[in-house]
């Protein structure tokens, strides 16, 4: 059996549904079918997601929400209209969102979840009816009463143990599950989204539940390339990528797979293969537990922005115990997670992106480092980029992060930070963000070019 997950470029008008039905079509393996909301359709066009944010807020703000209530509802009519489909079906989804609005919780966070979460929910719906009407016998498949359970807030969205065990019964459906990707329901049924990307979480969770052969994720590339090729020029395309690979990348910036998505199939060892809608007869990337190791040590590179550095300096640090923990205890009482905490003897960086960050939270932060661990010097430093530099080759190449710093002080960037993995397949540079772009490329070029392998 295989799982195949549809991102919202894949999903987003009639033509793109009518791909995804076909690609079902042709394989009857591919039994479970995980969907996001309807993406763009075109580069200055809005997702659905986005549509639905913007009623959410009108919904908060008190405002007068009619017409972004139906610039959400008239997308899925345009596409239902394209796919000759009943428009009952519209107004199942109108409904549903009206009943969303008048359920407002009291919390504002719960309710930008509820809303959000009706971009997949309803195009769920929507494409297993037109799955059905082309006969394709396909069924909905509601993830809070098949029991996709998830945490409590505040705490970030993740599925509980019990999860698996529930979804496990839908290998019993004859019929094509589809299933909306992004969200699922605490132990007292309030809904709570993953984050945003989670319909890969979704995908990957079904996969692990049902013990499925395969994971295929579509997408809108034929594969998963060694670095942005919108900032490097045709970058090598990557065949077979292990998960522990993907995994730093997808942290550091590569869009075409969330970076959470990989734990539930990592465990079971289900292999994931990355494909494209438009040409689904492309191999794609295959992401496996273990790979060959080629010549080249470096798979792929990838840069984020968006991260900022809490600077603490005391003289003795090293030297006192627990300060690392009571530093961050103070972050995590602010509900703050963090990437890095590089060191030295007498002073300690902690990056963390930097939406987690008001000016209120840096203040109360600085107050009290300074106040109870005494600090002497405790600031915030922001628009700083991750650079991560990943291959399983590289705990077997000498010299290779002397060739990366050599790379990056050639395009006269500053590096504010070096931190390697303990399972020496990734590198991290922390640089401004401004510079990002002409590091990636001259690191590209350093370890890409054909120069550069040996």
């Amino acid at each position: 059996m295989k799982v195949c997950k549809f991102g919202g470029t894949s999903v987003a008008n009639a033509e793109q549904i009518k791909k995804v039905a076909a690609i079902v079509k042709a394989d009857p393996s591919r039994k479970f079918v995980v969907v996001s909301a309807p993406g763009k359709r075109f580069d200055t066009d809005k997702k659905v997601t986005d549509l639905l944010i913007e009623l959410a807020n009108a919904v908060l703000q008190k405002e007068n929400c009619t017409e972004k209530l139906n610039n959400v509802v008239d997308r899925y009519k345009e596409i239902a209209i394209a796919l000759d489909l009943e428009l009952t079906i519209c107004k199942v989804i109108e409904e549903d969102l009206r009943k969303r609005i008048a359920d407002q919780p009291s919390n504002s966070d719960l309710f930008m979840d509820s809303i959000k979460a009706s971009g997949e929910d309803n195009n769920a719906k929507l494409i297993s009816a037109y799955f059905t009407s082309i006969g394709l016998p396909a069924v909905y498949v509601d993830p809070k009463t098949f029991g996709l359970v998830v945490n409590d807030f505040p705490e970030r969205a993740i599925a509980l143990p019990e999860t698996y065990d529930n979804l496990s019964s839908l290998a019993n459906i004859n019929e094509i599950v589809v299933f909306p990707g992004f969200f699922g329901f605490t132990k007292e049924g309030i809904l709570r989204t993953f984050d945003r990307g989670g319909s890969d979480i979704t995908g990957s969770i079904l996969a692990a539940a049902i013990k499925a052969d395969l994971y295929e994720n579509f997408t809108d590339v034929d594969s998963v390339f060694s670095a942005n090729p919108k900032v490097v020029n045709c970058p090598v395309e990557i065949e077979e990528i292990t998960y522990r690979e993907m995994r730093e990348l997808s942290y550091a910036g590569f869009s075409v797979f969330h970076d959470e998505a990989l734990m539930p199939v990592y465990k079971l060892g289900i292999p994931v293969c990355i494909k494209n809608t438009n040409n689904p007869s492309a191999p794609g990337t295959r992401i496996v537990a273990e790979r060959k190791i080629n010549r080249r040590p470096v798979t792929g590179i990838s840069a984020d922005s968006g991260f900022s550095i809490l600077f603490v300096s005391k003289y003795l640090m090293n030297r006192e115990i627990g300060f690392g923990r009571k530093l961050l205890q103070i972050l995590e009482e602010e509900h703050i997670s963090y990437e890095h905490t590089p060191s030295g003897l007498d002073d300690i960086s902690v990056i963390m992106r930097s939406h987690q960050l008001t000016p209120e939270k840096e203040e109360r932060i600085m107050h009290r480092v300074k106040e109870e661990l005494h600090a002497e010097d405790v600031h915030f430093r922001h628009e700083f980029s991750m650079i991560v530099i990943v291959g399983e080759g590289m705990n077997n190449s000498t010299g290779l992060a002397a060739r990366a710093a050599t790379a990056i002080s050639r395009t006269g960037a500053n590096i504010e930070m070096i931190n390697q993995g303990s399972s020496e397949v990734s590198l991290a540079f922390g640089v401004h963000e401004s510079n990002e772009n002409k590091i990636l490329r001259e690191l590209y070029s350093e370890f890409f070019a054909p120069v550069a392998v040996r």
